[in-house]
């Protein structure tokens, strides 16, 4: 579309000449994204209410944009002060339009323009929009419209002979400010937050939770001396950009956060004191009273430092550092820089417990768990750390507080059976409770922990007609579950409390779902908890990066990104930590390591790594993605109704399953993140609920038909809504179911007829 100026013409007489001067440019605007009251345009209108914000003005896909604020919406308007000096003999425009923009100048229009361009442009102003500038103080206000593609709006007024160059946009501090908060999230204190025990299949009694409020500075990130004062409080564990946090502050990528607290310790002898980090995002360096005790790299897995040696008993400074770039090559997920779409609100800093552990001299570090349902039994490998020469491996089994098992084996690895099995399912998650206990030769404890196992076995078999299934103790099961995201409006990655998690498994339990799939996120330990509890199978994703190949579905010849080796090491460190995490879980029942083509690179190494390293469970390498014949599973996304390209000699080798689908959104006021953006859902949004619901039923009538025609799982999009997107079961505050469980359980029931 060409862009059409129109310019106001004029018979009036010309201003006297006057010497040219400069113009200064202002970046700093009023703006709202609601048709304001009559008499916006001019000089004395009162613009409270009115939010503010640098510009230019849109999304940074637009072509040519230089964007301070995003804009998302289909109309804005603006208003600026700006003052000059000496009115210059050819004043101009300065401007980037997409699409329709119509400027006003001390409240009569100076100019409108139509359609779209993709560069600024230089517009002089016609003989009588010049008499509309004054020396002093100048009010300019906007409107612009948007119709669909790429929008963006900025202007200044110019000297046309002496065009400045523009500042780079000033990217706003402050992430966008929701009134949407979750009923746990009302509740929180710094004395009750997350105060649960962080690590439940390794549980000790005695651990130090160092949660609550924490100093904060926010430093650039060539700054690396400890900072002499501090900004302020955050509420840990809630990230830097979070309202339950305190601070609501975006990070740059080039800045530093800097933690500050004070905590009592008492090392008992023969002790060791371990310091544990759920998570932190992105890179990180710990001080223990001024001595580094380690530095970390990778945001979504914990780590765990030694800092006996720096540790004294009473009163200990404790200091972290963080760098988040976000985006680059880093492990973000749906993290973006630029929120808007399926892209969400940056997370920097500690967004998960901080502890404090002391551990005997001689202690289990890690254990890893292996179950055999056709056997009953439970394989147990416990790593030790410190001298232990000597020492043997004791394990009991109980159901309940009842002895099912005990051995003990001198080594660090050995295998019971439970007579008369109760195995692990989503009809039935039964869980033995474990002690594990490491004993000297004299026949002491030397340690003991506490864990648990579900168990089960996970497979794949063909059915009658030849098509793969999903297995689970030997027995067909059709996988149904949603795409479950794992984003707060007030706690953003983080949770706003155990309970809070436990009530949205428990709406998908009640709902039917025998799964869920946990999208490019690692929740915190005892999500995968209340999932081993609760019987829901888990698709585990790896947190997904950018740098992606060309996205060409199922289709045959796929290209994988190119991805640097250092940078590729780094995916794989933090695949291997997500994995060596959760192994454990009998809920968790395939891999995922990309969704769609994000970051896809090396798939078919990745792939044969990822069986390789967990032969226990399934691989799905790339839901959604560009098919490589590796792993178990291929697995096609269609919205909004689920469909499958079947290709029965090509695919005969792996399970067949719609990784996503749906997405119907449908709006529920009262309960949007922002009720001023472009909300969405697939397919555009219904006209009312009944449509919604209506749409609901139809993608579950046709997955039920693709389950006749092979397909063994289907993933509906999603759980929630999250910020923008309204296509959720349930609002994004959880405040409100939008179809009741029991009525999503029974549309679902021909699925497992």
């Amino acid at each position: 579309m060409k862009s059409i100026l129109l310019l106001l013409l004029s018979s009036c007489a010309l201003l006297p000449s006057v010497a040219a001067g400069d113009i200064p440019i202002v970046d700093t605007w009023k703006y709202t994204y609601r048709r304001p009251a009559e008499g916006w345009r001019t000089v004395k209108f009162d613009e409270a209410g009115w939010k503010e914000g640098a510009g230019g003005f849109g999304m940074p896909e637009t072509p040519g944009s230089r964007v301070g604020t995003y804009w998302q919406t289909n109309n804005i308007w603006l208003r600026k002060r700006f003052e000059v000096e000496s009115i210059p003999e050819k004043p101009a425009l300065l401007i980037h339009h997409d699409e329709d923009a119509e400027v006003y100048i001390n409240g009569r229009r100076a100019a409108a323009f139509k359609g779209y361009i993709t560069e600024y442009k230089v517009v002089p102003l016609s003989a009588e929009a010049k008499t509309l500038l004054r020396r002093g103080e100048n009010v300019m206000a906007v409107h612009c419209r948007q119709t669909g593609g790429g929008q963006f709006i900025d202007v200044h007024v110019v000297d046309a002979e002496n065009v400045p160059e523009l500042p780079p946009a000033q990217r706003s501090t402050r992430p966008f400010e929701s009134e949407l908060i979750t009923q746990w999230g009302e509740q929180v204190t710094p004395e009750n937050a997350w105060t649960e025990y962080p690590r439940p299949q390794l549980r000790r009694n005695e651990w130090q939770n160092l949660n609550g409020q924490w100093e904060y500075v926010i430093t650039s990130a060539e700054e690396r001396d400890v900072p002499g004062e501090w900004a302020g409080e955050i509420l840990v564990p809630f990230c830097l950009e979070s309202k339950l946090g305190g601070v609501q502050r975006l990070l740059d990528p080039d800045e530093a956060l800097w933690y500050r607290r004070t905590f009592a310790a008492d090392v008992g002898e023969g002790q060791r004191m371990l310091l544990h980090f759920e998570a932190v995002d992105y890179e990180c360096e710990v001080w223990v009273n001024g001595r580094s005790v380690g530095t970390h790299r990778g945001g979504n897995t914990p780590f765990s430092f030694d800092v006996t040696d720096a540790v004294r008993d009473g009163e200990n400074e404790l200091l972290v550092r963080v760098e988040d770039d976000t985006e680059e090559w880093q492990l973000r997920g749906k993290q973006t820089l630029t929120p808007r779409g399926i892209w969400y609100t940056q997370v920097s800093g500690i967004w998960q417990t901080v502890w404090l552990e002391p551990v005997p001299a001689a202690h289990i570090e890690d254990l890893t768990l292996r179950t055999d349902a056709a056997e009953g039994s439970i394989s147990v490998r416990a790593d030790v750390s410190g001298a232990a020469e000597g020492a043997s491996l004791r394990v009991i089994v109980r159901d309940g507080a009842t002895e099912v098992a005990r051995g003990e084996v001198d080594g660090s690895e050995l295998t019971l059976t439970v007579e008369d099995a109760k195995l692990w399912s989503p009809a039935s998650p039964h869980l033995y409770n474990l002690e594990v206990a490491l004993v000297d030769d004299a026949g002491q404890v030397l340690d003991r922990v506490e864990s648990y196992a579900g168990i089960r076995t996970v497979g794949k078999e063909r059915d009658a007609e030849g098509h793969l299934r999903f297995t689970l103790n030997g027995e067909p099961i059709f996988h149904w579950g949603p795409l479950d995201q794992g984003w707060w409006p007030d706690g953003l990655l983080t949770p706003p409390s155990d309970e809070a998690m436990v009530f949205e498994l428990e709406f998908l339990k009640k709902a039917g779902f025998n799964m869920l799939r946990k999208h490019i996120k690692v929740e915190p330990r005892r999500c995968y908890y209340h999932c081993d509890r609760l019987g829901l199978m888990v698709w585990q994703d790896q947190v997904s990066a950018g740098h992606n190949p060309p996205w060409t579905r199922l289709k045959p010849d796929p290209v994988d990104a190119e991805w640097p080796d250092a940078e590729h090491e780094q995916f794989m460190v933090e695949l291997e930590r997500m994995i060596d995490l959760l192994e454990n879980h009998p809920s968790i029942v395939v891999w995922v390591p990309f969704n769609e083509a994000w970051g896809q690179h090396r798939t078919m190494e990745v792939g044969a790594w990822t069986v390789e390293r967990d032969p226990s469970r399934l691989v799905n390498v790339a839901s959604g993605g560009n098919f490589w014949p590796v792993g178990d599973i291929v697995d096609h996304h269609n919205y909004p109704h689920p469909a499958f390209p079947f290709d029965a000699e090509r695919y005969r080798e792996f399970i067949t399953v719609v990784g996503e689908f749906g997405g119907h959104g449908y709006p529920v006021q009262g309960h949007l993140w922002d009720v001023d953006r472009r909300n969405w859902g697939y397919g555009g949004l219904p006209e009312n609920k009944e449509e919604w619901l209506e749409r609901y039923r139809t993608s579950i009538d046709l997955l039920a038909g693709l389950k006749e025609q092979g397909i063994a799982g289907g993933v509906y999009t999603q759980t929630t809504d999250v910020e923008g997107e309204i296509n959720g079961l349930l609002t994004y505050d959880r405040k409100v179911e939008k179809v009741p469980a029991e009525t999503l359980k029974e549309i679902a029931r021909g699925l497992f007829e």
